[in-house]
């Protein structure tokens, strides 16, 4: 009787990811958990003024700058891919319309920051939603205002030369962090302008 052994297959070899994507998704988990701290405190204090104004009464959709800041996300990405391929006039220009579509995003959130403390008189110290809603867009115009400086550098790297198809990685990881700014406006949005309202 003979007897057949198993032959276990070999081990594929295993690589560790690269330190700078590690760092940068830790940055954006931390990030994220963040976020879901004001989120809950958001939707927790709801209603909960004893006093106006209410967002019913002062908030008005953002949809035009929304739909600025979710296009950017598209020319991030085309911005990558422009730079994985070693075009880097064309990333030079994905990257300038980003920042300009961050730009626009930004701008309409101090137009309505302007509009609601001067003419609605709503400060982060008028009621429990003042305090709730300039901490949460506050802290999302925060990460937006880090992600266009950021984004600004790589323009100029870009035009200058010193941005070279060596340094996707970097761009990748610039784009994940943008990436994630959007996507957390989605869920601001979607808690401050649709269900808070």
């Amino acid at each position: 009787m003979t007897s057949v052994t198993a032959v276990a297959p070999e081990p594929a070899d295993w690589i560790l990811p690269s330190r700078r994507r590690v760092g940068v998704l830790g940055l954006i988990a931390a990030e994220a958990s963040l976020f879901a701290v004001f989120v809950a405190a958001y939707l927790y204090y709801i209603g909960k003024s004893v006093s106006g104004p209410y967002p019913k009464d002062v908030l008005e959709v953002p949809i035009f700058t929304s739909l600025c800041l979710w296009a950017s996300s598209a020319t991030v990405w085309l911005a990558e891919r422009a730079v994985h391929r070693g075009t880097m006039r064309r990333a030079a220009l994905w990257l300038l319309l980003t920042v300009a579509l961050g730009a626009v995003f930004l701008g309409g959130t101090a137009a309505e920051w302007y509009r609601l403390i001067v003419h609605r008189g709503l400060t982060i110290g008028t009621n429990l939603f003042g305090t709730t809603f300039y901490s949460l867009v506050g802290l999302h115009a925060t990460h937006v205002t880090v992600g266009l400086f950021i984004l600004t550098l790589l323009v100029v790297f870009a035009w200058s030369g010193a941005l070279r198809p060596a340094h996707a990685e970097h761009v990748q990881l610039v784009s994940w962090y943008w990436h994630f700014v959007d996507g957390i406006w989605v869920v601001v949005f979607t808690v401050v302008y649709l269900i808070g309202r």
